[in-house]
């Protein structure tokens, strides 16, 4: 059966502000769902009050409404669009099947003759609700763990007391497992039970036998209206039971699971979709498997929508889950779709894989100070990386490389941990760096079968790990002349950057690339095909890996690289790895306009990224995808490879902007603002003369290397200072200090942490109002895009700050010197492309905090208030395609648009939420008012000054 020919109109639900257990990965599946269902000549309304996204991008559907997500929002939709066939609402995660359900219970979908189409109301209820999936599960004779529900603080008691320490406590339609918790004594119960009763939005907890230490498995399902299901992925978890499988490191496909087993798992998992209504679309099963040679399975949820795991199945096997999913919504057939990769082969083709992937979250706890950074059932992470590997040892080095924490991989770079009772405690409480840890075990000594014992991870991914240590401490025996070939060859295979092998040798990296070259140890590149290379595959999605050279017939040797380089003009895009408090999916957003910008120039784009999450890392954005860690020895062999006419940095946020100098001296063209200007802007030295001879004011600031020489400013600045190390993100490591005391403490902990920083301490000008503006430049004109004025008092992160466009109550004449001092320093930075300027307006005096010349966080939200492609124009700049006068600028705005930031607070108990000049929001919403009497507004100015932690 073909699609429905009923549906013409269809409403898109998104999924809201990015928070800690719902983030980018339902943009991604919104963005390519919206794309799937425009194919067909469907009419596609999209509702989300995310601006930062590429989703709510004017191109993706044909209305596009920032509302936020309530049931009020989604009447009006409904009111000024009749036509309206259908709701989808599987691809925006809890957020939008809670509110599809609240529109339910009204009436709503009722009252307009809309269908719902992708699940249905019985499966989200019956998955959603502890109580009837366990009954579900009895039913159909699938084994579960012995649990019960409560709806009391008296029944919850009953229960503990039947079922015995430890236990489970899941609150019911929540996400990201908030509320969720272990239990192992009485005292701790009560409070966990307190919390989770007031967590669920009706008030009900699952209470169940903890399955500490069972393996954890999840199988990504896709079904048709027909009954065909296919199972595009099976994933499973490092880590045991016991830790949210978003905090998770978790391996694909399956490494330690019997055939006997999975095929078992497999029949449960589509007995178990078949099972939970008539719909048709994406579905994720987990199951639980006892640790020992029986290989129990317990089924622990089913979640009737694309999840956080879809995305990383459709990045890991190329099959794009979401796609395909919106198109069995519509009524189709997995036998009549095709499978978008190989072109010829069905999408009811199971995808194969030659390759291992692994994923490892990215956690921020750096920003909660107080947080409990123990990993448990309710998620922390705030984004992830994804490593591509021919084996799981080099798919877990890539995707330690891309984590962007100051780690070369695992081990082999001095940074690991030597004291016996810190790694003991670390392996017992799983945090953020076990992945790390469990590597420092080994090198102390301490044997598999203890850290098994300790951790219930696999012995397998142990003697993985074991097989690491063994060749870094072979390695170390040799010098750079004497190492063999083929220990070089083993090293890089297993996924050991240069920097590592270098560390083990005591040499430079430079010298160890220099033999890889003499040796013709060289990166190849192969194509994520869906098919383990039976069929020929039409899409540019590559790793790398090495591989040993071939002899030919006729002595000659070659390397197989399936990455063909084509003759045109080319342009690199540098992505900006995982997500993280400070830089998250507004890059994303940047990176996709900068993609297909340059491809209306004529360029063939490549994308470089290793963020599973992100619309960037598609296949079919860039026309080459290079899913590899942004990380110098990966991006500069992909370089070497290609041949670019240059690479972009400005779009990938500060972690591709940290990469321009060394480009810079590679000889590599940096696109837009030169490196000499990027530098300019982040050296305070250097960019406070620039400022003097324009004239132009700044707070009194000075820099300090060491407590004294901070102390020895802080006579001649007068507290309050601001204290923050230079070359940061998201104000990592600011404070306000407010006497000399305070001022010590902070500089020896700053020092302490980064060390060899140089420190810059200004003069807080207290009380002043903030404002930033964008702006493009060619190097010869400055177009504003957009001057906001901040709702909180300057001293509160720019990204933590209520920002209204165009501001409320700054004067001509501040206006004036905002517009002046935009222009002069575009200019002076010699700025090609975008330029983010913050300023702090006190007694009608406008000071510069900082200047950024790239793409910045404000970008994506001044473009979607006002309607225009801001970040395609500016990469034309950049490219030297166009100057900033060819375009005509027609932005359009009634009233205000205000950037509100979303926090994810409740996720962390007992942590100040005072906020100050470090950066604590997960996301962002979008608020349009008509006027300054708006009531939202009003209560925002009146709640600014309560916020400001000195």
């Amino acid at each position: 059966m073909p699609k429905d020919n009923s549906i013409k109109s269809v409403l898109i639900i998104g999924s809201g502000p990015i928070v800690i257990g719902q983030a980018c990965e339902f943009d991604y599946a919104g963005s390519q769902s919206a794309r799937s269902i425009r194919e067909e000549g469907i009419e596609v309304i999209l509702i989300n009050s995310n601006p930062a996204t590429i989703m709510t991008d004017p191109s993706m559907a044909d209305h596009v409404y920032l509302l936020p997500l309530t049931t009020k929002s989604i009447v009006k939709i409904l009111k000024e669009h009749p036509q309206i066939d259908a709701v989808l609402p599987t691809m925006g995660g809890q957020t939008a099947l809670n509110l599809c359900l609240e529109a339910e219970e009204k009436g709503i979908w009722k009252d307009f003759g809309v269908q719902l189409i992708g699940v249905d109301v019985n499966a989200i209820n019956i998955t959603e609700d502890r109580e009837q999936f366990k009954q579900l599960l009895e039913r159909i004779g699938i084994p579960a763990a012995p649990a019960k529900t409560a709806t009391s603080f008296l029944k919850g008691k009953e229960i503990a007391q039947e079922f015995g320490f430890p236990l489970v406590i899941r609150p019911s339609f929540t996400l990201g497992g908030t509320g969720a918790a272990f239990v192992h004594t009485k005292e701790e119960f009560d409070e966990k039970l307190t919390y989770g009763l007031e967590m669920s939005p009706i008030h009900e907890v699952l209470i169940d036998k903890a399955l500490i230490g069972w393996k954890e498995y999840e199988l990504e399902l896709l079904r048709d209206k027909n009954d065909n299901v296919v199972i595009i992925c099976s994933i499973e978890n490092m880590d045991p039971m016991g830790i949210h499988t978003g905090d998770s490191i978790t391996v694909a496909p399956a490494m330690t699971l019997s055939d006997h087993t999975f095929q078992k798992m497999r029949d449960m998992a589509i007995l178990m979709m078949r099972s939970i209504g008539n719909f048709a679309g994406g579905c994720n099963v987990q199951f639980a498997v006892s640790p020992d040679e029986k290989e129990d399975i317990v089924a622990i949820e089913i979640n009737p929508r694309v999840s956080r795991s879809s995305a990383l199945a459709s990045k890991a096997t190329g099959y794009p889950i979401a796609k395909i999913a919106s198109k069995l919504a519509l009524g189709y057939h997995l036998d009549e779709l095709q499978n978008q990769i190989t072109k010829s082969t069905s999408a009811l083709f199971e995808p194969t894989l030659d390759y291992v992937i692994v994923k490892i979250p990215r956690w921020n706890f750096d920003k909660f100070e107080g947080a409990d950074r123990t990993l448990g059932l309710q998620m922390k992470s705030v984004g992830e990386v994804m490593g591509i590997g021919r084996s799981f040892q080099e798919a877990l080095h890539k995707a330690t490389q891309s984590l962007e924490i100051k780690r070369n991989g695992l081990g082999a770079d001095g940074k690991g941990y030597k004291n016996y009772e810190q790694i003991i405690e670390k392996l017992t409480y799983a945090s953020w760096d076990r992945v790390f840890v469990i590597y420092d075990a080994i090198q102390m000594g301490i044997p598999l079968s203890r850290i098994h014992e300790i951790t219930k991870i696999d012995m397998w991914f142990l003697k993985q790990y074991e097989e690491l240590y063994a060749l870094e401490k072979e390695i170390s025996n040799y010098k750079i002349d004497t190492l063999p070939k083929e220990l070089l060859l083993e090293a890089k295979q297993k996924g050991f950057a240069d920097r590592q092998i270098a560390h083990m040798m005591n040499c430079l990296e430079s010298q160890v690339y220099k033999l890889r070259e003499d040796q013709n140890v060289k990166r190849v590149y192969k194509l994520v095909d869906t098919c383990a290379a039976e069929f020929t595959a039409k899409t540019p999605y590559y790793y790398s890996t090495f591989e040993a050279e071939i002899e030919r017939a006729d002595g000659t040797t070659y390397v197989h690289n399936e990455s063909v380089v084509s003759d045109k003009k080319k342009v690199v895009v540098l992505g900006s790895g995982p997500n993280r408090i400070g830089q998250g999916i507004e890059f994303d957003y940047s990176c996709v306009h900068g993609v297909l910008a340059a491809k209306e120039c004529g360029y063939e784009t490549i994308m470089i990224n290793c963020n599973p999450e992100t619309v960037s890392t598609d296949f079919d954005i860039a026309d080459k995808l290079y899913f590899e860690p942004v990380f110098w020895e990966h991006i500069y062999d992909i370089i070497r490879h290609e041949k670019p006419e240059g690479v972009i940095v400005q779009l990938g946020g500060q972690t591709a902007l940290k990469l321009a100098e060394k480009l810079s001296k590679y000889g590599i063209k940096i696109l837009g603002t030169s490196f000499d200007a990027l530098d300019l802007a982040e050296d305070r030295g250097r960019f406070s003369e620039l400022l003097t001879e324009l004239k132009i004011p700044f707070p009194q600031f000075g820099i300090a290397e060491t407590a004294d020489e901070a102390s020895a400013l802080a006579d001649v600045l007068d507290f309050p200072l601001l204290v923050r190390p230079s070359y940061v993100l998201g104000g990592q490591g600011m404070k306000i200090v407010i006497n000399k005391q305070e001022l010590e403490e902070h500089v020896i902990d700053l020092l302490k942490n980064i060390p060899g920083n140089k420190l810059l301490l200004d003069h807080y000008l207290d009380g002043a109002i903030e404002a930033e503006a964008d702006a493009i430049c060619d190097g010869e004109n400055v177009y504003i895009i957009g001057i906001m004025e901040h709702i909180e008092p300057c001293g509160i992160h720019s990204g933590d700050s209520n920002a209204t466009l165009p501001p409320f109550n700054l004067g001509e004449f501040v206006m004036q010197q905002i517009k002046d001092h935009t222009h002069k320093i575009a200019l002076a930075l010699r700025t090609v492309g975008l330029i983010n300027i913050q300023f702090a307006i006190k007694d009608d005096t406008v000071y510069i905090i900082e200047a950024n010349p790239r793409a910045s966080r404000t970008v994506p939200f001044i473009a979607k208030a006002y309607g225009e492609p801001y970040v395609n124009y500016a990469t034309k700049v950049m490219l030297g395609h166009n100057k900033v006068t060819d375009f005509t600028f027609n932005p359009q705005l009634k009233g205000f648009a205000i950037k509100q930031p979303v926090f994810s607070f409740s996720k962390f108990q007992n942590v100040n939420k005072a906020l100050g000049p470090e950066m604590k929001s997960t996301g962002e919403s979008i608020l349009f008012i008509d006027d300054l009497k708006d009531d939202q507004f009003y209560e925002l100015y009146s709640r600014r000054k309560m916020y400001l932690s000195k």
